[in-house]
């Protein structure tokens, strides 16, 4: 379980809620400077810009956490490839019997 921070699309990597939020604020950012620039309203250009930044920067942080994940994904697959490799060598099924005891 991941919290409910993530979404899944048709099979694909899971994506953070962050980016998809982020994603989603920088576009209507952009829109909002871009209309603001369209009709001379440099208030919207201000708030179309800072939303443009929090979009970016929330992207960034759905990064940040999607590459942690992956990498604690990729050890916790290291270490049960490990345990699997000693299990096969001590002949039993049983990861905690399998384990390497670290001395020699």
């Amino acid at each position: 379980m991941h919290g409910g921070r993530e979404l899944v699309f048709g099979g694909q990597e899971p994506v953070d809620k962050d980016r998809l939020k982020g994603a989603i604020n920088e576009i209507a950012g952009r829109a909002k400077r871009q209309v603001g620039e369209w009709t001379g309203d440099s208030d919207a250009q201000i708030e179309g810009l800072a939303q443009e930044v929090k979009g970016k920067a929330q992207k960034a942080w759905g990064g940040v956490k999607e590459a942690v994940r992956a990498a604690r994904n990729e050890a916790r697959r290291a270490k049960e490839k490990t345990f699997a490799t000693h299990a096969d060598a001590a002949g039993t099924d049983d990861p905690q019997a399998a384990q390497p005891t670290g001395k020699k």
